[in-house]
């Protein structure tokens, strides 16, 4: 049985992302947790309380539901990242001209299962 949570919409290009999800693929909850803990990336932030949130799912749906999901025993089983909307801006130039400027956003779904 496997869990989910989602982050839509977070201002930061989906390569960047990628660097701090592909540290955690495939680690245990913990093991990911100490990872994220430690790295100074931008996204290592919001990519442990998007995996708290996963946590406090599988917690829910066990108190829920008749699945028996043991906590100790999640592992990251899937993290994807994939790009979101742009917006796009204007930036003055030389001799009256202007060039575009992509601020870009990811969407962000972690997946536990238990190992």
């Amino acid at each position: 049985m496997a869990v989910s949570a989602r982050l839509n919409g977070y201002r930061i290009s989906a390569r960047k992302a990628r660097l701090v999800a592909d540290q955690i693929r495939g680690k245990g909850v913990e093991d990911a947790l100490n990872i994220l803990a430690v790295s100074d990336k931008k996204f290592a932030q919001p990519l442990e309380k998007l995996l708290r949130s996963a946590v406090a799912n599988a917690e829910q749906r066990n108190e829920t539901q008749s699945a028996c999901i043991d906590i100790d025993n999640l592992g990251v089983s899937r993290v994807t990242v994939d790009e979101g909307s742009s917006m796009w801006r204007i930036r003055a130039r030389a001799q009256g001209r202007a060039s575009w400027i992509q601020k870009r956003s990811s969407n962000v779904t972690v997946e536990l299962s238990e190992r």
